[in-house]
């Protein structure tokens, strides 16, 4: 089944084939959103200004990556990739 284009090429959207085809995706998707669970998000706890309180077990998880990255920003590897862009 040939689907209807118009003159810059996208699907028309008045033609019965492309209605039956937002249908369908709509149908798809709603069937996806049934069957998988979203992850459970953690409740981060905070400081009374709004950051994340460092004491925590997830604090410090997220303390060690921030540093891990700062550390890996300027590595000799990364500062010659700057230096030759």
């Amino acid at each position: 089944m040939a689907v209807k284009t118009t003159a810059a090429g996208k699907m028309d959207k008045r033609t019965k084939e492309y209605k039956e085809l937002k249908e369908r995706l709509a149908k798809a998707r709603a069937a996806k959103a049934k069957t998988t669970k979203p992850a459970p998000q953690s409740k981060l706890k905070k400081t009374a200004s709004g950051k994340v309180d460092k004491r925590t077990k997830e604090g410090k998880a997220i303390a060690e990556r921030m540093a891990k990255a700062r550390k890996a920003k300027n590595s000799l590897a990364n500062r010659l990739k700057r230096l030759f862009r």
